[in-house]
């Protein structure tokens, strides 16, 4: 297998933007776009040639409580869709509403509505959107309402904030 991208054909590719917006010192939109792009001809399963173009273009917006990081509400919106039964999905994922976006998100989130309860691809996108909400809603707070809630919620989330960590240590010590 080469890794030299110049002489592989380029087939798809996917695109995923998020960006939180700040309503008031606690509340926040977070915004999720996911677009899948063909990039060359391709065969569906029934054997139908399709051209390039856009496969999948959806978007989820999620109304952010801070400093618990509270899903208030969600609206998705599909403008392109490889099949007509998709829209079908549009309302999977109403049952995070109420969730708060901490340790183990994503596993709930698959349990609740993934497989065939829901869309492979709004779960993906909103479990890439959980990090990156936590990110611009932990930037957008007011520092009064940060404090140490905020380490107790990166305690645990990766390597580098592990517990028992020296980047943990080093704060545990100032």
């Amino acid at each position: 297998m080469k890794f030299d991208r110049t002489v592989n054909q380029k087939i798809h590719s996917r695109q995923l933007d998020i960006v939180t917006y700040k309503c008031t010192p606690d509340s926040f939109i977070v915004e999720g776009t996911l677009k899948d792009e063909r990039l060359a001809d391709s065969y569906g399963t029934s054997g139908k040639l399709f051209p390039p173009g856009t496969i999948h273009h959806m978007i989820i917006r999620i109304a952010v409580k801070g400093p618990n990081l509270v899903i208030d509400d969600i609206e998705v919106e599909m403008p392109t869709l490889p099949n007509e039964f998709c829209i079908e999905t549009i309302k999977c994922l109403d049952p995070i509403k109420g969730m708060s976006i901490v340790s183990g998100f994503t596993s709930k989130v698959k349990k609740l509505v993934g497989g065939v309860k829901g869309c492979v691809h709004l779960v993906a996108l909103l479990t890439a959107m959980a990090p990156a909400a936590f990110q611009g809603v932990f930037s957008g707070m007011e520092r009064k309402l940060q404090g140490p809630h905020m380490v107790e919620k990166m305690k645990d989330t990766c390597w580098v904030w592990r517990a028992n960590g020296p980047l943990m240590n080093q704060i545990k010590e100032t």
